[in-house]
C-alpha cells in the first residue's frame, strides 16, 4: 500500500511542478504584455487571473488544507484583478506558490512512505469534507483544467504553436 501512496504523491508533484509550471511559464513568456490581462469576454478570465487563481487554490488546498498552514486566501481578488502584475511577476508568483505546494507534498510523501493511510485522512477545505487524497486530486485536476485555458488563450493571442511536444517518427517527446 505504501508503494501506491508514494506513487500517487510523486505523480502529483510531477504534474504540478514538472509539467504544468513549465508549460504555463512558456505561455507567460510568449504572451505580449497587453495580452496577459486580456479577457475573451467580461464573463471570462485572463491568463493573469487564471495564474492568480491557480496559485491561490493550490496553496489553500495543499499548503493549508493538507499541510496545516493558516488559510489567508482572498479568492475574489484573484478574479477581480485587471492588471498590475507583469508576466514575469506572475511567473514568480506561481513559482513561489508551487514551491510551497511541493514542500507540503514532499513532507506528505515522507509520511505516506510509512503510513499510507494518511492519504485517507479527512480535511475540511472551503467547507468541503475531503480526504487528503481527494484534496491532492482536486488540485491536480483543477490545474489541468485552467492550464488548458491558459494554453488556448496563448495560442489564440499569439497564433503560435507552443512547442510542448517534439514529434519525430510518430513518437512524441515532452519539450518543456
Amino acid at each position: 500500500m505504501a508503494d501506491v501512496a508514494l506513487a500517487f504523491v510523486q505523480a502529483s508533484r510531477k504534474h504540478l511542478v514538472g509539467e504544468y509550471l513549465p508549460k504555463i511559464r512558456r505561455c507567460l513568456d510568449l504572451l505580449p504584455a497587453g495580452d496577459v490581462w486580456w479577457r475573451p469576454s467580461p464573463a471570462s478570465n485572463s491568463v493573469g487571473n487564471l495564474v492568480l487563481h491557480l496559485s491561490g487554490n493550490a496553496r489553500q488546498w495543499i499548503v493549508c488544507g493538507v499541510g496545516g498552514a493558516p488559510d489567508i486566501r482572498e479568492r475574489d481578488e484573484e478574479f477581480a484583478c485587471e492588471g498590475g502584475m507583469s508576466a514575469a511577476d506572475l511567473t514568480v508568483h506561481l513559482e513561489r506558490a508551487l514551491e510551497q505546494v511541493d514542500g507540503a507534498l514532499a513532507a506528505l510523501e515522507a509520511t505516506v512512505a510509512t503510513s499510507p493511510e494518511e492519504l485517507l485522512g479527512g480535511r475540511s477545505i472551503q467547507g468541503i469534507d475531503v480526504s487528503v487524497l481527494g484534496a491532492i486530486y482536486h488540485v491536480v485536476e483543477h490545474f489541468s483544467s485552467h492550464a488548458g485555458q491558459i494554453y488556448y488563450i496563448t495560442k489564440m493571442r499569439t497564433g503560435e504553436d507552443l512547442g510542448f511536444w517534439d514529434v519525430q517518427g510518430g513518437i512524441a517527446r515532452p519539450n518543456w
